[in-house]
């Protein structure tokens, strides 16, 4: 997995970690155990009654045991996205 990572390196990535949160920054590093390293970082918290939240994190680290998802994000798309009428349910921990 390390090396599809390398690719992602200085691009915008969002993560899901496995207690159901939704982190979005600048991928900055990783190491063998996919501990992420993230630069500009925000959580976005949905609500299913109000817009998206954004949390500013700064630069953030991430454990590689709480990656569940991990994927490039698109920035022309994203800036794009209007958050605060976005409404849905928050995410729930993923079960193993």
């Amino acid at each position: 997995m390390s090396t599809a990572l390398e690719s992602y390196i200085n691009r915008t990535v969002a993560i899901v970690t496995s207690d159901g949160r939704m982190i979005v920054g600048t991928l900055k590093g990783f190491d063998q155990t996919i501990n992420l390293i993230l630069d500009e970082s925000h959580e976005r918290v949905f609500s299913s009654t109000q817009g998206v939240e954004q949390v500013v994190l700064g630069l953030y680290i991430v454990r590689g045991d709480n990656v569940a998802v991990i994927g490039e994000i698109d920035d022309e798309t994203d800036s794009a996205l209007d958050l605060g009428n976005i409404r849905a349910e928050p995410l729930n921990s993923v079960v193993h």
